[in-house]
């Protein structure tokens, strides 16, 4: 973990003194395009122009390399915009990426349709066994691909290990980070080269923004990738960036209401018969519990679990649930539900990562939990 400050004084803190002008506490929005210059080349603070970088961007950049221990953050559109960014300033045609056999279906996507075009080469593996990584390895095996915990699955992999593989075999560890929030797991910590986030989820929290982030401990990757970002400009606008900055500031508390709320909901769903099984790494029945135990400060707010019935059980389990929102995204206040095959995951069908139908994923949110826990007992009944 980082020293100094604690995590909730440097999520309010860091990147975020008050402006020097008015004393505002709260970071100003600066909706501009472009910046006056005190003559030809004469930058006031480096700024000229909104795409290469942005004050209100500067404050978030700041705040994410705080709170991942990171020597550069990058805030982005989008999660994916982060994710295509890295891919092809780390990669050339010809390289080699290795992916969780479970990947979240947007990363597969990208790499298989559209990067795959570009000649990037790929194998999903089960990160869970590192020997089967490091057999994937190749020459060419440029970035070691890692979701933890993975999404829909919740599968836990070893970062600290899989760190030692990767450098081994001379690739980066890229780890997304979305699910567990910085909060509750700092992979930079434990090895990792560069963390990923869709600061859509947890830490913008609000289901009010979309937006990605890149955060490295190497300076001159941090360069080049600040770089590439810069010349391929999908870029998180002051606003997008503004609404992030504000979720970040309540990230802690959030968290542990997520983690108290999904807690109660396994208890729930695991003694409740119409479930075969309940996916999370808070259970000692989780294969890869006591690696989240050891490198997670809680175990999260993403529950996933089967109906005995199969699929049409699954469907109807989404469409009776009322409280819970159908909807894709995670990581907001409110609690969702949603049918990862036909939904956020329906680009891996027929593939190797295709998803089992009769599961169920859920975002647990910050509601009571007793309301919580009513509205799945009824889409259960």
């Amino acid at each position: 973990m980082t020293s100094g400050p604690g995590f909730s004084t440097r999520a309010i803190h860091a990147g975020q003194e008050p402006d020097t002008l008015t004393g505002a506490v709260t970071v100003p929005i600066y909706q501009t395009s472009t910046y006056k210059q005190d003559g030809v080349g004469g930058l006031r603070g480096g700024y000229e122009y909104s795409r290469s970088a942005n004050p209100t961007r500067t404050a978030l950049e700041t705040a994410l390399a705080a709170l991942e221990g990171g020597g550069r953050g990058l805030a982005f559109a989008s999660g994916l915009a982060a994710e295509d960014t890295l891919f092809r300033t780390v990669c050339r045609p010809g390289d080699h990426v290795i992916l969780p056999d479970d990947a979240y279906g947007g990363t597969f996507r990208l790499v298989a349709r559209v990067l795959a075009n570009w000649g990037i080469e790929y194998t999903p593996v089960p990160l869970t066994e590192p020997a089967a990584v490091r057999a994937a390895l190749r020459p060419r095996t440029k970035i070691v691909w890692c979701e933890t915990p993975t999404n829909p699955l919740l599968g836990i992999a070893d970062i600290a290990t899989l760190a030692g593989v990767a450098h081994g075999g001379g690739a980066l560890l890229v780890v997304d980070n979305t699910f567990a929030s910085p909060y509750l797991q700092q992979p930079l910590s434990l090895g990792a080269d560069v963390v990923v986030h869709s600061t859509t989820k947890y830490l913008g929290g609000h289901s009010d923004v979309v937006g990605g982030a890149l955060i490295c401990a190497d300076a001159a990757l941090g360069r080049e990738l600040a770089f590439h970002q810069n010349s391929m400009g999908a870029v998180a606008g002051p606003f997008d960036a503004w609404l992030v900055l504000r979720g970040i500031k309540t990230l802690g508390v959030r968290m542990d209401r997520h983690c108290a709320n999904a807690a109660r909901v396994v208890s729930f769903l695991s003694d409740h018969p119409a479930v075969s099984r309940v996916l999370y790494p808070g259970l000692a029945s989780h294969p890869g519990h006591q690696i989240a135990a050891r490198q997670m400060r809680g175990f999260g707010g993403m529950v996933s679990f089967r109906l005995a019935g199969g699929e049409e059980a699954a469907l109807k389990v989404c469409e009776l649930a009322s409280l819970f929102t159908l909807g894709e995204s995670l990581g907001g206040v409110e609690s969702l539900i949603e049918h990862p095959a036909r939904m956020t995951h329906a680009s891996v069908a027929g593939s190797a990562l295709e998803v089992p139908g009769d599961l169920v994923r859920l975002s647990v949110g910050i509601e009571d939990v007793e309301d919580i826990l009513a509205d799945l007992a009824q889409a259960l009944a």
